[in-house]
């Protein structure tokens, strides 16, 4: 009897970019230093900075209510949540 495990199939698209040297080095340099490719190292910080980017505007939308609610500083919140 044998087995066999299929994995589902995850569909990928290719975005192609323009590195200027001094970013494709700093690129190669810290895919080699983790040992990973540079694909795995550009798409993780792909995906930091737009959940970085997502949180910035999310913070713009809730901080006039925050600011209503005597919320000006994140040292106000941590006062009220410790």
């Amino acid at each position: 009897m044998s087995y066999s495990l299929q994995l589902p199939v995850i569909p990928v698209s290719t975005l192609t970019i323009r590195l200027d040297p001094k970013l494709d080095r700093l690129l190669a340099r810290m895919a080699r230093e983790s040992g990973r490719t540079k694909s795995e190292v550009a798409r993780e910080a792909l995906r930091n900075q737009l959940l970085l980017e997502e949180f910035r505007a999310l913070r713009s939308a809730a901080m006039p209510a925050a600011a209503a609610a005597g919320y000006l500083t994140d040292e106000d919140v941590f006062r009220d949540v410790s």
